[in-house]
């Protein structure tokens, strides 16, 4: 007996910190297919501005965000794929780095371009209040004691808090710029 298809799709973001636009936009997708592999996109990159949490971070607060809202783990994938810096073989990275999926979920137009020049199907994600729910905007509050929590699923905001996120990231800002 053969088993049925799994409709699998993929949604690639930074994840810096991860808000409820993604958490609104994972859920969305959710009602479209089987399982979600979420791509934690520029997993080598941590300690700047931009990008002020490690991969392991990342992971922990979208699996924590997940968990809370009663997500089942076997919905999605959680997997940390670095940069290559070359268009031409990044989507075989990403490839080389996940499971099988079917389509692909991204606004970025150079990731929709590539992922389509390798013949996958490529869906909008479905923006959140996009002007307020942006990983940019909630750094810049992080940075400036303005309400940023409000932003973030409550396991994001304490996991944020444990590890002292908001400290570190002004500390970066000291001698980086966002």
């Amino acid at each position: 007996m053969e088993e049925a298809m799994v409709k699998r799709g993929l949604f690639v973001g930074r994840f810096q910190p991860f808000h409820m636009g993604h958490l609104k936009a994972v859920k969305e997708i959710l009602k479209k297919l089987d399982e979600l592999v979420i791509v934690v996109g520029s997993s080598q990159y941590s300690h700047r501005t931009d990008n002020p949490f490690t991969a392991g971070e990342r992971v922990t607060m979208i699996r924590r965000a997940l968990e809370e809202e009663r997500i089942s783990p076997s919905r999605y994938w959680i997997v940390p794929v670095p940069d290559v810096h070359v268009h031409i073989t990044w989507v075989a990275q990403v490839i080389g780095y996940t499971p099988k999926f079917t389509v692909v979920y991204t606004n970025d137009p150079l990731t929709r371009r590539l992922f389509i020049e390798a013949s996958y199907e490529v869906r909008p994600v479905p923006f959140h209040k996009r002007e307020l729910y942006s990983a940019t905007e909630i750094r810049k509050r992080m940075l400036n004691g303005k309400n940023w929590e409000e932003l973030l699923p409550s396991s994001v905001v304490q996991f944020i808090k444990e590890i002292d996120g908001v400290e570190r990231l002004r500390d970066l800002a000291k001698t980086d710029i966002i």
